[in-house]
């Protein structure tokens, strides 16, 4: 079983990134699947989710900017993140039962 995060890269201020997360070896549609990230210094911390009945929830400062969502595919699953401002900075992983992947690094530059 593998998860693997990828899309991260680095943009400005106010740009937007898509990141995704592959699974082998995981049906991502019916485990749900956790979105976490974790900046220098600092703990990780979850960023949102989306369940196996396609219900979403997302941290405060993911709201109204952060969007999950599945692909067609049933082992993707997507973070689109808007509006990224320089705290959005870090490491950004999934999580699926039991099982946590390989981050992709965003940066955000002012």
């Amino acid at each position: 079983v593998q998860l693997q995060a990828s899309g991260g890269g680095s943009v400005q201020a106010g740009g937007s990134l898509r990141l995704s997360c592959e699974s082998s070896g995981l049906d991502l549609r019916t485990d749900g699947i956790n979105w976490y990230r974790q900046s220098p210094g600092n703990s990780r911390e979850f960023v949102g989710l989306i369940s196996a009945r396609d219900d979403t929830h997302y941290a405060e400062f993911a709201k109204g900017r952060f969007t999950i969502s599945r692909g067609s595919a049933r082992n993707m699953v997507y973070l689109q993140m808007n509006n990224l401002i320089p705290e959005d900075t870090a490491v950004y992983y999934c999580y699926s039962n039991k099982h946590w992947g390989r981050g992709t690094l965003v940066t955000v530059s002012s």
